[in-house]
């Protein structure tokens, strides 16, 4: 009798340390409270982060013996070394990176085609320029423009492919139009039947959830969706929305598998490696690219042709005395011919900014108010990027940016509970 107790005692005490282990680990994991965060460094310092492209456990099984075609670009890397904890996120060391082309081919994986989105899939064209089909020069591996005329997979794109692999770095922006080339690379595998797998990666800007809801009446390749500017997804969630939500051409299911981001959540900061495009040279840039990017429908630049795209702002048409920062944009990698071109702008200068939380209005509204010919402020473009013509409309009346702001509300709400639905982490 004292045996079987003393079986049964030991048995409960395993269970109660297991299940102690497993709901501990997953609250520091996940928390926002920064206490938990410090005893993260103590307890579980091997929960090593990786991205879903490092999670290969979770895709690598599918691949084998497959063709597959690819579409990524310089952000598809893999991190050699895996030591990016989320224990120790100061933990500053050298990180060796490859290709995940590179990787995959060395894994023995057979890349059949690369299919390229804006910038190109070495990241090195202007916005909006177009992308040629060519072949890579180091694999000598096709590959295929998914930019300019040619947005969507076409079935002769897609012959002789099993499986499509996903890996683009999203910096979780509507008008980042890595979310739009996933709309159509997923319709493509839905007319095809051919497997898309997503190698999810962490949005830059977290759970930020803010700005106007595209109407439909509007959509455009800056804006497909009937979604906030700040969509505080991973592009692996927002795939599974797409799905969900029935966005494809006749309600199309696209065969989907997400490989998911190991030892992530919404909150957790995460920096990029690389530049996600040539005009986002930085996190501060990412953290302010939705609030200055409406200046793309203005005749106000936001630094292409400088060091600082999208951490300044200005314009010639600005008065130096209500503005005391200056610079002259000029030709440079990533923007050929940038707007104002070679003339003086006066604006602001934002590097030093602390991170906003949320899309900003005030700079768009003080350069409004003080530009000297309001008339030629706007351009076409900015509907595009706002999805509306509320915003416009609601700026030219004279609406202060809380008046603004409240009228986005229902919107917002709709989408945070719509989201909820689709959410893989915490």
């Amino acid at each position: 009798m004292t045996y079987k107790l003393y079986k049964w005692v030991t048995a409960l005490c395993v269970m109660l340390l297991f299940t102690s282990c497993g709901s501990s680990k997953k609250r520091i994991l996940h928390t926002k409270s920064h206490t938990d965060q410090v005893t993260l460094s103590h307890t579980v310092k091997d929960a090593i982060f990786k991205t879903g492209a490092e999670n290969i456990e979770s895709y690598m099984p599918v691949l084998k013996e497959k063709r597959i075609g690819i579409v990524t670009n310089q952000t598809g890397i893999v991190e050699k070394t895996k030591v990016n904890t989320v224990a120790n996120s100061n933990y500053n060391t050298e990180k060796e990176y490859e290709s995940l082309v590179d990787f995959l081919i060395n894994q023995n994986i057979s890349i059949q085609k690369i299919y390229a989105p804006e910038h190109g899939f070495r990241g090195t064209a202007d916005a909006g320029e177009p992308i040629i089909d060519g072949k890579d020069t180091k694999t000598n591996v096709p590959i295929i423009s998914l930019y300019g005329n040619n947005k969507k997979p076409k079935p002769e794109h897609l012959e002789g492919i099993d499986v499509l692999i996903f890996d683009l770095q999203d910096v979780g922006a509507r008008f980042y139009t890595y979310i739009s080339s996933l709309h159509y690379v997923m319709e493509a595998c839905a007319e095809n039947n051919i497997l898309l797998l997503i190698l999810d990666r962490p949005n830059p800007n977290g759970s930020i959830i803010d700005g106007p809801v595209l109407e439909k009446e509007h959509s455009s390749f800056v804006g497909m969706h009937q979604i906030p500017v700040l969509h505080g997804m991973t592009i692996g969630e927002y795939a599974k929305m797409i799905n969900g939500e029935k966005w494809l051409k006749d309600s199309l299911q696209c065969p989907l598998k997400i490989a998911p981001c190991l030892n992530y959540s919404h909150d957790m900061k995460y920096s990029l490696p690389v530049k996600p495009s040539p005009n986002l040279p930085n996190d501060q840039s990412i953290n302010l690219y939705a609030s200055l990017c409406f200046f793309e429908g203005t005749n106000v630049s936001v630094g292409r042709g400088t060091e600082k795209q999208f951490q300044i702002y200005g314009s010639p048409f600005l008065p130096e005395k209500e503005f005391d920062f200056s610079f002259i944009p000029k030709p440079n990698f990533g923007a050929k011919d940038p707007v104002h071109n070679g003339k003086v702008c006066y604006g602001e200068d934002l590097t030093e900014n602390r991170n906003v939380h949320k899309l900003e209005l005030k700079w768009l509204l003080k350069a409004y108010e003080n530009t000297t010919d309001k008339t030629v402020f706007f351009n076409d473009f900015f509907t595009k990027l706002a999805g509306t013509k509320k915003l416009r409309e609601q700026i030219e009346s004279g609406m202060s940016e809380k008046e603004i702001r409240k009228t986005w509300h229902n919107g917002l709400e709709q989408f945070k509970e719509l989201r909820k639905k689709y959410l893989i982490y915490e």
